[in-house]
């Protein structure tokens, strides 16, 4: 527990919610939706689980998960928090670790100098004890938590590109994770061509990259939700009041690296992605002539699509053998025409 004491002294030290909370988040509060999800993630089993948990607040859902057996790391970025969650772990046998950390803010882009709650996976891990272990074995442990509201796609963005580059917390095995998301991105990672209006990019690489199980819908009133000052929220809107959250699970597929895509090459198949999308109406034919030199019609024939087909025809599969046919194709030195610095944009 050293470190635990260590960095709960360290970054902002003020006491009450408005100084040390930098940014809108939602809490369980409810115990009736925290057992729905311990008896949703849990079941019947009785054996010591291993959870993290993201930012668990007052606790409700980390109580709950103790009482069912499972063992929790509860990762706070909130240090008004943390003196409770600790005293929670005094009662319970070493079954509760608490560490001052924001889960979604591990190994930031911008590096430098981190001060807690910004840490890295590797500061994380090594002080857990937790070893990576290879793709396909899977991980030790699963996450659950809630995406950040004011920031959710910013934050999925972040997650596929630590995924399919098998870094951060990738980099340690293949983490599912259990996350409550808005019922409007929910319905657009789960998209295909048969929902026109919501598919995109996002839709494909959360697809390949993932198992995705929709497995509760909750009411945002719910939840508590406070503001960047401090206050807690208060619904303003009708719209706000019918909003839903979505737990869904993230299961990253064990054979997603077993073909021609590899966390070396993954953001090439990320351009051409968000190359496709900007002109989703367009014939899938017109793009590729701006995405490789190799004859487009010698590409559609391998993939068995006619000319006329279109982007949003294309399902997520459609679109790995795509990728994967280019990939591999001998036709060509050059197989993709694309700038050599392909700038890690967030869409």
């Amino acid at each position: 527990m050293e470190f635990v004491e260590d960095v709960t002294t360290l970054g902002n030290t003020g006491t009450g919610l408005r100084g040390c909370r930098s940014e809108t988040k939602r809490y369980i509060t409810s115990p009736r939706v925290a057992e729905t999800l311990v008896r949703i993630l849990r079941g019947k089993r009785k054996s010591c689980q291993l959870f993290l948990e993201c930012n668990p607040g007052p606790g409700i859902l980390t109580r709950a998960l103790l009482e069912s057996g499972a063992k929790v790391i509860a990762l706070e970025s909130d240090e008004t928090f943390i003196p409770q969650l600790k005293s929670l772990g005094k009662k319970v046998n070493g079954r509760l670790e608490v560490v001052y950390c924001d889960f979604f803010k591990l190994d930031p882009r911008s590096r430098g100098i981190l001060t807690p709650p910004v840490m890295t996976s590797d500061m994380l891990f090594q002080y857990l004890g937790i070893e990576a272990q290879p793709w396909s074995k899977g991980a030790p442990l699963k996450a659950i938590g809630i995406l950040p509201p004011k920031n959710e796609r910013s934050a999925l963005w972040k997650l596929l590109h630590d995924l399919y580059s098998c870094t951060s917390i990738y980099k340690y095995g293949r983490l599912e994770l259990n996350l409550f998301i808005t019922e409007k991105e929910c319905r657009k990672i789960m998209a295909n061509p048969q929902n026109p209006g919501l598919y995109q990019a996002l839709s494909v690489l959360c697809q390949i990259a993932c198992g995705i199980k929709l497995l509760h819908t909750e009411s945002c009133l719910s939840f508590d939700t406070y503001t960047a000052n401090g206050q807690l929220a208060k619904q303003k809107h009708r719209e706000s009041l019918e909003q839903n959250l979505c737990f869904i699970q993230l299961t990253p597929h064990r054979n997603l690296f077993t073909g021609s895509l590899t966390p070396f090459n993954y953001d090439v198949f990320f351009h051409m992605l968000r190359q496709c999308f900007m002109k989703r109406n367009a014939k899938l034919i017109d793009h590729l002539h701006s995405l490789s030199p190799i004859d487009a019609m010698h590409i559609l024939k391998q993939i068995k699509k006619n000319k006329d087909v279109k982007v949003i025809d294309m399902y997520p599969e459609d679109f790995q053998h795509l990728f994967e046919t280019i990939e591999c194709s001998k036709d060509d030195n050059y197989k993709w025409l694309y700038d050599d610095f392909m700038e890690d944009v967030i869409i």
